[in-house]
């Protein structure tokens, strides 16, 4: 990804999703939400030439010595982008996890479905608006962490490895959901692209 951004095309139809995730959601969120990231951090660029040549992930990853007027547009803007673009791609019909996945998945936290369990927990705790991501980190462990607003965990570990992320901002959710985050969660692991999700892994 490099400037000037552009709005990444979905693998799926918004009404592919459905009914884990409704299309009148996914368009808005799709469109009017991630491009208006967009345009903001192309914007804060602008005056910005010799950030221009980054790559978004560089940008990122560098962000606490970036000049500092466009360090909050690349953390928000920036993140917005980069969050959404990772959250479209791991989304699908739903796949199973491959076995070896699967096992990594069993030693690291008991079961899968005490991996569900726990990284529900994470999405349900994460006050306000922001994201929870199972991770392998700097150790190539598993984990699962969150992260606010559109910050992301290779702002601060940038050798880590997302492999899975939710986002929990109530546009993506509010209107089939309404306040009722936990059923939005629930509904998410059935539209999981696990086979995405693990060539991240690798």
């Amino acid at each position: 990804m490099n400037y000037p951004f552009t709005l990444p095309k979905l693998n799926y139809a918004y009404n592919e999703l459905e009914p884990s995730i409704d299309a009148q959601t996914m368009e808005i969120h799709h469109t009017k939400h991630h491009q208006t990231y967009i345009d903001k951090l192309n914007k804060a660029l602008e005056t910005h030439p010799g950030l221009q040549s980054k790559t978004l992930l560089e940008l990122l990853t560098d962000v606490k010595n970036l000049p500092s007027d466009v360090q909050g547009p690349v953390r928000n803007n920036g993140g917005g982008h980069f969050n959404h673009t990772f959250f479209w791609n791991i989304l699908g019909t739903g796949t199973a996890m491959a076995e070896g996945f699967k096992a990594e998945i069993e030693k690291t936290f008991g079961s899968v479905d005490q991996f569900k369990e726990k990284f529900s927990e994470a999405a349900m705790n994460r006050f306000g608006s922001g994201w929870a991501w199972l991770i392998k980190n700097a150790e190539g462990k598993l984990e699962i962490v969150s992260t606010p607003n559109q910050d992301n965990p290779l702002m601060e570990t940038p050798n880590a490895k997302l492999l899975l992320g939710l986002d929990v901002w109530e546009h993506a959710y509010y209107l089939k959901y309404q306040n009722k985050r936990a059923d939005y969660i629930k509904a998410f692991f059935d539209v999981i692209n696990w086979e995405e999700v693990e060539k991240s892994a690798e």
